[in-house]
């Protein structure tokens, strides 16, 4: 089961970075292998924000889309993420935002199994790699927006 964590720094306002990572639907803009996203449902709580969407992810012929539950923790600036459904065993990823003087400090970790033993071979061989690409993406967008 790949785990693996990654920091930035992004020269952004920490709000502007969380509303950026929940809006989900904008994914496949930007990320790469992300194929589509739908919202199914969206939350605005007292102290979090809940959202239920699916990513279709991959490339041909391997395209799979999993259901995903996202809560941000408003007072701790705190996103956590679990699979709910889809190709997933296991997944869960922590986005963590702190404000310093004049960027942002991301954390992000993850940490998921795949059902088809084949595909998370593949996947855990080329993951490293996979979670660079998308933490780059995430943040040149986040530069330009």
């Amino acid at each position: 089961m790949p785990k693996a964590s990654v920091t930035r720094q992004i020269a952004r306002d920490k709000q502007k970075l969380i509303d950026f990572v929940l809006d989900i639907e904008k994914y496949p803009e930007f990320i790469p292998f992300c194929i589509d996203s739908k919202v199914y449902e969206r939350k605005d709580l007292k102290d979090e924000i809940t959202i239920i969407a699916d990513l279709t992810i991959g490339k041909k012929p391997f395209v799979d889309t999993y259901k995903s539950d996202v809560r941000y923790y408003k007072k701790k600036d705190k996103i956590h993420v679990t699979n709910i459904g889809g190709p997933l065993k296991h997944l869960e990823n922590n986005w963590k935002f702190i404000q310093k003087d004049n960027f942002t400090e991301v954390h992000f970790d993850v940490d998921f199994e795949i059902k088809n033993k084949f595909l998370d071979m593949i996947m855990t061989k080329s993951f490293e790699f996979g979670l660079s690409k998308i933490a780059d993406a995430f943040q040149d967008r986040a530069e330009k927006v």
